[in-house]
């Protein structure tokens, strides 16, 4: 293994003692604070969003950008769950700072808005709620797609969370500290999981995603680098020989982590899992991302902090009535952690979010505040199989753990500090497979259906998966793509939780499939009752069912992680919705009209191809349509048990029919706007119209 440093940057020493600190700006360290929190505001742009365009009763909107300056006191009690922030450089005042890029969509008059503060934590630098609320395209903040969320006067906020991203394409990033050890740099063991999809790359980035930075590799560390490879992720590893490979590591301008690249002498394997281990130093204060969003979001619902620009000049009156956090896969976990880990309770013990929509989340934590973290991670059923992210506990209310010994609930903390949010956690049904998403309202180990807290609902869109598939759906493993759309529920479900919080009208019932029911099984009885056979179509081998992981006997109490990798000591058990004898489709589940009206089997499950490698493995986060046979004899030739669209439908009108009356019913309880009806029916009338035509 050789060792190549290709640019020239800062020193070590200068990141790891401190380059942050100055950040703030001059003037803030004597004002005399008594809280440290959200210190000062920088808005350093104001712009017309959509041409100036009026929106409803708010208005026309304008965007605000700039940043947001944070200084941090780590013996404040609501301070103390930041791994490492005693460890990070202090100010003269003996404060940490920070900053966060920002960004605010909101009226331009503010009095004319809903009073509901929406927070997107935004996934991976990038803006999604425009895109699932208002049908809106790319990362810029300047489309407002149909309009939907200014029409109805939310005011939106971004801000930097995540420090391991590079900077550019405008995503927004968080400024965070590292922690220093008395001696000098504090170093670690660092994991790194990869997957080459082709074989013929000269390099692989470790970090799995692209614009993620990794931690400095530390030159003549305890132990030198090791690169291990497996087939998947229930296989032993096997160690790559010193030789047979080389690290790259790269300064990136403006990041305090660095591009990590592995070299091998031999060609890759596509689909396998490669493994890259080593002595790293400089651990970034991650759980800043945490304080930084609970400071910001407390601070515009009051409007404090100098240059606030919602500041009312009343302190008696707030800004804003009620904030909702929003968060989609892995910033859905992070609210989920945020919870967990007592933030919805800011520095002066009021509550932060007054309601969370936790998004395609399933089961998940995050790797968001340890030392070392590495919040890009994720769990998967074939990649990332045992990172610290899908770990007890699961369920919002308090459970006991089997394998571990622990009682726990993601709401515990809230609640102990009487800061519960209203939460609406929804999830496709593709987070049953890769995400363990039934132990979200099941025991550690499927055995029964928990109770689910009152300030809680569940709703489970069956026939779906992660996000949605574009139309015509394409292949994406085996099996074409799912397009199965959950966008419309989460528009209903959003103006249900803010009057819920604003009101305390109660939304519709949760919806999620149960064991007490049976609608809830095993994968061995999913694949009994699907109604395609395994000898005509392939059929899931395995699903993701989390490990019980030992990460050293300093994870726990300071999560600090010691073992790499984890040592196992059980799995938690992984339940799917069962599929419909008739159609293959997810029973007890919110189902959208065209699911539910189906032509075809929509899953939340698609295999991998022997060209994708890792053959018969899931396709991450990517589920599956099977169009219907058309006829009788299509479907007795090709072995399929399935209804045939001309068994179901006679006529075009009478599949019409049926999907505007399935739209109705969900209207009436409350799942679907009246106003999005129409649409649906037209969408997908035009998708089926040439199934209808004659040969």
């Amino acid at each position: 293994m050789q060792h190549e440093t290709n640019v020239q940057g800062p020193s070590v020493w200068c990141l790891l003692t401190g380059c942050l600190l100055g950040l703030i700006g001059p003037g803030w360290a004597g004002s005399g604070l008594v809280q440290a929190e959200l210190v000062r505001f920088a808005i350093t742009a104001r712009t017309p969003f959509a041409e100036g365009k009026s929106f409803g009763d708010a208005g026309p909107y304008e965007l605000l950008s700039g940043t947001a300056y944070f200084a941090l006191d780590p013996n404040l009690a609501a301070n103390r769950a930041v791994v490492d922030l005693a460890l990070a450089p202090r100010n003269a005042r003996g404060l940490v700072e920070c900053q966060a890029d920002l960004m605010i969509l909101a009226p331009q008059d503010p009095s004319r808005g809903n009073g509901a503060l929406l927070y997107d934590v935004n996934n991976r630098g990038n803006k999604l709620v425009l895109g699932m609320f208002n049908g809106a395209g790319g990362n810029a903040a300047t489309s407002a797609g149909d309009g939907f969320l200014m029409n109805h006067g939310f005011t939106i906020v971004w801000s930097g969370w995540d420090a391991e991203l590079f900077p550019g394409d405008q995503r927004l990033r968080l400024a965070a500290p590292v922690a220093v050890g008395a001696e000098g740099p504090i170093t670690g063991r660092v994991r790194c999981e990869f997957q080459p999809s082709v074989a013929s790359p000269p390099r692989m980035t470790v970090t799995f995603w692209a614009q993620h930075g990794s931690y400095r590799p530390l030159s003549g560390g305890r132990a030198k680098p090791e690169l291990t490879v497996r087939p998947n992720s229930r296989a032993p590893r096997t160690r790559l020989p010193e030789a047979a490979f080389q690290l790259h590591v790269t300064e990136v301008p403006g990041s305090l982590l660095l591009l990590v690249e592995v070299e091998t002498r031999t060609a890759w394997e596509p689909g396998s899992l490669y493994e890259l281990t080593y002595d790293a130093e400089g651990p970034l204060v991650h759980g800043c991302g945490f304080t930084t969003v609970r400071d910001l979001v407390s601070a515009l619902k009051s409007g404090r902090g100098d240059g606030n620009p919602f500041h009312s000049g009343d302190a008696s009156r707030p800004a804003f009535a009620r904030a909702i956090g929003f968060g989609v896969s892995q910033t859905g976990r992070f609210l989920r952690e945020f919870v967990y880990s007592g933030f919805n309770a800011d520095e002066a013990g009021q509550m932060v979010f007054d309601g969370l929509l936790p998004h395609v989340a399933g089961g998940g934590l995050g790797s968001f505040n340890h030392r070392f973290a590495q919040p890009t991670r994720h769990g998967g059923q074939h990649d990332h199989d045992d990172y610290p992210v899908d770990r007890f506990p699961f369920a919002y209310g308090e459970t006991f753990d089997p394998l571990t010994g622990r009682t726990d609930g993601i709401l515990n903390a809230a609640i102990k500090a009487g800061t519960v949010p209203r939460v609406m956690h929804t999830q496709s049904a593709g987070e049953y497979w890769t995400r363990s998403g039934s132990l979200v309202h099941t025991d550690p180990l499927g055995h029964r259906d928990l109770p689910i807290p009152d300030s809680v609902r569940i709703y489970a869109f069956g026939g779906t998966q992660h996000g949605p598939a574009g139309f015509p759906p394409m292949k994406a493993g085996v099996y074409l793509a799912n397009p199965g759309d959950f966008r419309p529920f989460l528009r209903a479900l959003l103006l249900r939780l803010d009057r819920w919080i604003a009101t305390g009208e109660a939304p519709p019932p949760s919806i999620y499939p149960r064991v007490e029911r049976g609608d809830l099984v095993s994968l061995e009885s999913y694949r009994q009752a699907f109604p395609l056979t395994s000898r005509t179509s392939p059929l899931p081998q395995a699903l993701r069912s989390p490990p019980a992981a030992d990460y050293g006997p300093r994870w726990q109490s300071e999560r600090i992680i010691e073992v790499q990798p984890p040592r196992l000591l059980g799995r938690y058990t992984s339940l799917i919705p069962k599929p419909s004898l008739e159609d293959g489709n997810d029973l007890g589940c919110l189902s959208p009209p065209e699911v539910a009206v189906p032509v075809g089997t929509y899953t939340g499950w698609n295999l991998r191809t022997a060209e994708q490698g890792a053959a018969g493995e899931l396709v991450s986060l990517t589920g599956s349509f099977i169009p219907f046979a058309k006829t009788t004899a299509q479907a007795t030739a090709a072995g399929d048990r399935r209804a045939t669209l001309e068994a179901r439908y006679p006529s075009l009108a009478d599949y019409v029919a049926k999907l505007e009356a399935e739209c109705q019913r969900l209207v009436d309880e409350g799942y679907l706007r009246a106003e999005d009806a129409p649409k649906i029916v037209t969408t997908q009338t035009d998708r089926v119209r040439p199934l209808f035509s004659a040969d």
